[in-house]
């Protein structure tokens, strides 16, 4: 059978004619595939937000999560204050760096964790009873807090004289409550009256049905240790698994309809907000391409990812909330993950979502908390 073969090239796809027996067959092979995403699972989440100037990621993916739990426990979805957690979580700081007298790291950063402990302390407040806006401001700018607390704190380690114990606590109230507001003792929600505690009674979250989950070699599987990264000041424990399995927790946590507050590393060049993509591209060349077109990605190791751990080029540097499931139009899998730097710069639409490969995920994942009842390893 004698086949006559004429290629011509397009911009997306490597089109082929051939003659056989007569007959003229065209075959059209892809050569270059823009970004086609499907839903396969999207869960319930408010609105994106913005954290502004500040480096408290971790109050607004954690907020976000626990109002999608609310909204999962209750049907009513609430706009929980970030800047309530953050307020209440300097707290806890400054007296960490004080009593461990200055000798530890003192910045804006924190866990999912802090404001589950901030919760169990403090509890819970919506936003419109406390915005952390003052003087009809309406972004955040944190940028003087941190240093003005640090000033007073290293003042009064390095004072010698002590007497007047706590004397440092009244001052950073006073820095707290100048940049931030006094936080409210009572408000009025849907025409109730609250205070923190009842509020938090009234959304039926259990801050104690929550585990964080990660996968690092340095430490046995199965077993509960305090991961040592910088902004875990207040050494919370983290449950140890192997890489496969905490992808599998994650896609049957999403599954049974539960979201998951994520930390990762968003350093790399192939994290874009702009695109709404997270990639790992098997070959570096293909890292500014792969923000529009699908590219064959690294398969990821546990080997490899405890390599980027250590060498520092994964570190715990952003928090976000993972709220679905998407695929590309080969089929492979990325979690919906909704960020907190608003929607501006958002090339494509994704309304700031980012869309992460799970050779993404597994590569630069630090840890995910999840609702207990979501797991298949009961913890």
């Amino acid at each position: 059978m004698k086949k006559t073969l004429i290629a011509i090239t397009l911009l997306l796809s490597t089109t082929f004619f051939y003659a056989q027996e007569n007959a003229v067959v065209k075959v059209n092979i892809p050569t270059k595939q823009t970004y086609q995403f499907t839903p396969i699972i999207d869960i319930e989440a408010s609105a994106v937000k913005s954290q502004g100037n500040t480096g408290t990621c971790w109050s607004f993916s954690t907020s976000s999560f626990i109002e999608s739990e609310i909204y999962r426990n209750t049907g009513t979805m609430i706009d929980v204050s970030e800047m309530y957690n953050v307020r209440k979580t300097y707290d806890a700081k400054a007296w960490n760096y004080v009593m461990r007298q200055g000798k530890t790291q003192f910045g804006e950063g924190g866990l999912a964790h802090d404001v589950m402990n901030s919760i169990k302390l403090n509890g819970l407040v919506p936003e419109n009873a406390y915005s952390g806006l003052l003087n009809d401001a309406t972004n955040y700018n944190h940028s003087k807090i941190v240093p003005e607390l640090q000033k007073v704190l290293d003042a009064y380690i390095s004072n010698e004289k002590k007497s007047v114990a706590k004397s440092w606590k009244i001052a950073t109230d006073s820095i707290l409550d100048a940049q931030l507001g006094k936080t409210p003792e009572n408000f009025m929600y849907n025409g109730v009256v609250y205070t923190s505690v009842s509020f938090l009674e009234m959304t039926k979250l259990n801050t104690s049905n929550y585990v964080t989950l990660t996968s690092f070699l340095q430490q046995p599987f199965y077993t509960t240790f305090i991961l040592n990264i910088p902004d875990n000041f207040s050494n919370g424990t983290f449950y140890n698994v192997p890489l496969d399995e905490l992808v599998n927790e994650v896609d049957n946590a999403l599954k049974k309809g539960y979201t998951l507050a994520l930390d990762c590393d968003v350093s790399e060049k192939t994290f874009s907000q702009k695109y709404g993509v997270a990639i790992v591209p098997k070959n570096i060349e293909n890292n500014e391409k792969a923000m529009t077109y699908i590219v064959e990605e690294s398969t990821i190791s546990p080997e490899f990812r405890q390599q980027e751990f250590e060498n520092y080029n994964t570190t715990d540097d952003h928090l976000m909330h993972i709220v679905g499931l998407v695929k590309d139009q080969n089929g492979t899998e990325y979690y919906k993950v909704k960020n907190s730097w608003g929607t501006t710069g958002d090339r494509i639409g994704n309304g700031g979502y980012v869309y992460m490969s799970k050779a993404f995920f597994r590569l630069k994942t630090i840890s995910v908390m999840v609702n207990k009842d979501a797991l298949i390893r009961k913890v």
